[in-house]
């Protein structure tokens, strides 16, 4: 499980967990990610997702030390923001979103698909958003390194049926905004508009989709349901997609001031 020392990620940690699941929790902060790990086994591990290396070798130890031995699930989480316009963000800071969200979770999944491919069977579930079904303004890059992790999702299991591999799973799951530290200090953030537009969701209520999805792999799953229809449809018209433009603004304003209201922020 990446990105699992706080949020969303260590939410889905302890919703596996009281599934059933022996959870490996791994991030790039030590020390947050070991506290986070104690009430569930204590089983946590630093990791760098774009060290490809580094992936190989967590998912060498989750095998060895999961329940049976071999590899059930690999979660990637491990994701980052940025807003604005894409040509208000510098070289580094495009790099780094595509080597977090795209190529850490391209590494974890062939990490675990080396291990899953032998054994015969596995799931590999990414966490990637609502991003990844349509381009949101004002949130360019991030939603371009959601679609491509989408598309390498879904080609790979394809890949994978090719390969008469019939018991090896990817899942993608494609939240709507969720109350984490990633949008905690969004709510003035004229970037952040399209992550307030709908509903806007708790850690905990993804979490529990999560781990049904983890008993139950499908290609691409929706939170909600509604909001994954709304925007493939959009997607699929992207004149009426520009044309509301200034209602999805609209939606995502009211949507930040009502989250400051809960948020008990002026």
């Amino acid at each position: 499980m990446t990105g699992a020392a706080g949020g969303l990620g260590r939410a889905i940690a302890a919703a596996l967990h009281a599934d059933g699941w022996a959870v490996l929790l791994t991030d790039l902060d030590a020390d947050a990610v070991a506290a986070a790990a104690a009430p569930l086994g204590g089983w946590s591990r630093a990791l760098d997702v774009r060290d490809e290396a580094a992936c190989a070798t967590v998912a060498a130890e989750a095998a060895a030390g999961g329940a049976g031995g071999g590899l059930g699930l690999w979660v990637n989480n491990a994701g980052i923001l940025a807003t604005g316009p894409s040509w208000t963000q510098d070289a580094a800071t495009r790099r780094r979103l595509v080597e977090v969200n795209t190529l850490g979770a391209i590494n974890g999944t062939l990490a675990a698909l080396e291990i899953m491919r032998a054994q015969g069977h596995g799931h590999v579930l990414n966490v990637v958003s609502l991003a990844g079904l349509i381009a949101a303004p004002g949130e360019t890059m991030y939603a371009a390194s959601k679609h491509a992790l989408l598309a390498f999702s879904l080609g790979t299991l394809s890949d994978l049926r090719m390969a008469a591999l019939r018991d090896v799973h990817v899942s993608c799951l494609c939240p709507d905004g969720i109350w984490t530290p990633m949008l905690h200090d969004r709510l003035d953030d004229p970037g952040a508009l399209a992550s307030f537009t709908g509903s806007m969701l708790t850690p905990e209520r993804v979490a529990v989709r999560a781990a049904r999805l983890a008993r139950r792999p499908r290609p691409v799953v929706s939170l909600p349901r509604w909001r994954g229809a709304q925007v493939r449809l959009l997607d699929a018209l992207p004149r009426l997609a520009l044309a509301l433009t200034p209602v999805i603004r609209a939606a995502g304003r009211a949507g930040q001031r009502r989250q400051r209201r809960r948020a008990g922020r002026r």
